[in-house]
């Protein structure tokens, strides 16, 4: 990278005896007077100035510059004074994949880190001022889950500012710098008894759902999704291959969560009840958009249908039968009004956990479980569901207790 230090006060001329002299330029006195000029990696010719008396600090600047374009570290000093917010805002207006994540990453981002670091300019992040955000937000109260996705998504748009050239290292990734805490909630799964009593209280047409919920694990979008298709009575398998979901406030078909495609048992009850309610509520074709609201249009057999023939829109199933049912299987009380409290740890995927807590009481592995449940990495199922495993802590004292009985070894 070429370089030098440029004289603002004094220039070089030739005296009329021909010799080299310096004379003071029309700017002698006015301004810094030392300008450390560059062309930058681009191409484009930049600079900084500097005051007299520190022509010195000028080349150490100048000479660190050039190490740092030489090492590939190199950081266009106007692009660092850009604001957080600024980037951030660039960087979601250009961001390509699902635009319901696009939406919600800058809804979070307007809500919680705009007001907190949004004019701090990228230049001048540290991990102490990321350190200081995460206090912030486990002050507000936030539950800490949502708490790390706020923490998430910061993190990616100063690494997207890393690999644009803003930041030299994403401040983020500090070992000093501790995520939001997650809390210590634990899932608590239904019994038996509240699952046969919530399918009881739902209206007829929507009954299975609770079935196929509890029985094969599915989420309500991949449960909505649900094609007589993808049901194979013969072999007994349920193949898990879309979901019905929202894209900016449009139905759509989509891949299941995570585009993890999955076949899972399909148990004799659940056959039956799905064969029942497809005798009485024949599948209807329903065309939709695929992943996005201007998606090609797609038809799928809907095994789940409104009384119209329509698809099922979420929020009229959890507020007009999901939790009509669980007051009535006394989950929630009853309301007074048409609207009932929020019930989140009661939600449709409280039969996911459902089938999940019975399927490791069976001894299933956590690996299999995985794979049913549709999560890319086991180690997620284990932290979610490792505590509803006590029988593994009986196993290991039998085991122990029968190798350490000398009884047990005599001939």
């Amino acid at each position: 990278m070429a370089g030098h230090i440029f004289d603002r006060w004094f220039k070089t001329s030739t005296d009329a005896d021909g010799k080299v002299v310096r004379v003071r330029t029309d700017r002698h006195g006015i301004g810094l007077r030392y300008q450390a000029r560059y062309v930058g990696p681009d191409g484009k010719r930049r600079s900084k100035s500097f005051p007299d008396g520190q022509k010195r600090l000028a080349e150490q600047w100048l000479s660190t510059l050039q190490a740092d374009v030489a090492r590939g570290d190199f950081i266009d000093p106007n692009a660092s004074r850009t604001t957080f917010q600024e980037f951030a805002e660039t960087w979601l207006a250009n961001l390509s994949g699902d635009p319901n994540t696009r939406a919600s990453m800058r809804s979070q981002l307007k809500l919680h880190a705009f007001p907190r670091i949004g004019s701090r300019q990228l230049g001048s992040f540290q991990p102490s001022h990321i350190r200081e955000f995460v206090t912030q937000l486990e002050e507000t109260g936030m539950s800490g889950s949502y708490a790390r996705v706020v923490f998430s998504n910061v993190r990616a748009v100063l690494s997207a500012a890393v690999e644009d050239g803003c930041l030299r290292r994403n401040p983020c990734n500090s070992r000093t710098v501790t995520p939001p805490a997650m809390g210590t909630r634990r899932v608590v799964p239904w019994e038996p008894e509240r699952v046969f009593a919530v399918r009881a209280a739902m209206v007829e047409r929507f009954q299975p759902m609770v079935d196929v919920g509890a029985g094969c694990g599915l989420r309500q979008g991949e449960l909505l999704g649900l094609s007589v298709d993808d049901i194979d009575f013969d072999s007994g398998t349920l193949h898990v291959v879309q979901q019905l979901k929202l894209s900016l406030s449009k139905p759509v078909f989509a891949p299941p969560k995570g585009g993890k495609l999955r076949d899972v048992p399909l148990p004799g009850p659940v056959a039956e009840a799905l064969r029942e309610h497809i005798r009485r509520f024949p599948p209807v074709e329903i065309k939709l958009p695929w992943m996005r609201a201007n998606g090609q249009p797609v038809a799928r057999r809907l095994i789940f249908t409104g009384p119209n023939g329509g698809h099922v829109w979420r929020t009229s199933l959890n507020e007009d039968h999901w939790k009509p049912a669980l007051a009535k299987a006394g989950v929630i009380p009853k309301a007074k009004s048409r609207e009932h409290a929020a019930a989140r740890e009661h939600g449709m995927h409280a039969l996911r956990h459902f089938y999940a807590s019975v399927l490791l009481d069976a001894g299933e592995s956590i690996k299999a479980l995985a794979e049913y449940l549709g999560h890319s990495d086991p180690g997620l199922t284990l932290k979610v569901y490792a505590h509803l495993m006590p029988s593994s802590r009986d196993r290991a004292r039998k085991a122990l207790g029968k190798a350490l009985r000398p009884q047990d070894h005599e001939d």
